[in-house]
């Protein structure tokens, strides 16, 4: 039996605002929940040659787009240091509220559900 192929994904948003804590509105009024966080500290060594941890994490988040529907706010825990909004910007690239670049990952479809991964890119990248 084969497997149902996806529909064909268009166009990432062009914005996501924030709603309420891991949940996001584009300008098509579609529902983007924060389903999924990894962070990666990011440790220098100080003079003391002890490391201490950086403003520099690795974030990837996963947004998952809902048809029709609020979700639950996901855990406080999960969601911070996501920007409010997230602007389209050149190169397959967001760019947040706080100025941070979060590139895309990836961006399908499975069955009705869009996904979109993205991933912060460390300070300083154009």
């Amino acid at each position: 039996m084969e497997a149902e192929a996806s529909p064909p994904v268009g166009s990432p948003p062009c914005c996501l605002w924030f709603q309420r804590p891991g949940v996001y509105e584009d300008e098509k009024g579609r529902i983007w929940v924060a389903v999924a966080m990894q962070i990666i500290p990011s440790y220098r060594a100080r003079g003391s040659g002890a490391p201490e941890s950086t403003h520099d994490d690795s974030i990837t988040v996963h947004l998952w787009q809902l048809p029709n529907q609020m979700p639950r706010s996901p855990s406080s825990l999960l969601v911070s240091g996501l920007p409010i909004k997230w602007e389209l910007y050149p190169g397959r690239r967001y760019r947040g509220t706080d100025s941070r670049l979060w590139e895309i990952v990836d961006h399908d479809q499975v069955i009705s559900m869009e996904n979109l991964i993205l991933k912060r890119l460390p300070s300083g990248s154009h």
